[in-house]
């Protein structure tokens, strides 16, 4: 029980470290809580409210992902490198494809809700 407390801790520490120190996760975060609401009044059923949420959800555990792997190339090295800029590339493209699913998710909710599927 004492190795989940401190794991819980551990990650809410990390969740504070991040919305303090980028943007796009306060977004993020802002966008989750937005989406709250907004599921409920657009999804068709529980469960596609669920999924709504979960999709926002989704993405900012990838931004989390992201920019873990941006503060870990930046305490290597903040000189210009080729490969560690690639590499924040692909973090960053993985948010993109998140924020493209995620979009995809309402947009169906959207289209469903208005009764053309």
């Amino acid at each position: 029980m004492l190795r989940i407390w401190k794991a819980t801790i551990n990650s809410r520490n990390g969740l504070a470290f991040a919305f303090r120190s980028e943007q796009a996760v306060r977004e993020e975060i802002f966008a989750l809580i937005l989406s709250v609401p907004a599921a409920w009044l657009i999804a068709a059923t529980a469960m596609r409210a669920v999924e709504l949420v979960c999709a926002v959800a989704f993405v900012l555990t990838v931004e989390l992902l992201n920019t873990a792997i941006e503060k870990l190339a930046d305490r290597l090295t903040m000189d210009h490198d080729k490969q560690i800029g690639r590499v924040k590339d692909m973090g960053s493209a993985a948010v993109g494809v998140a924020l493209l699913m995620a979009g995809a998710f309402w947009i169906f909710a959207i289209v469903e809700r208005l009764g053309f599927v």
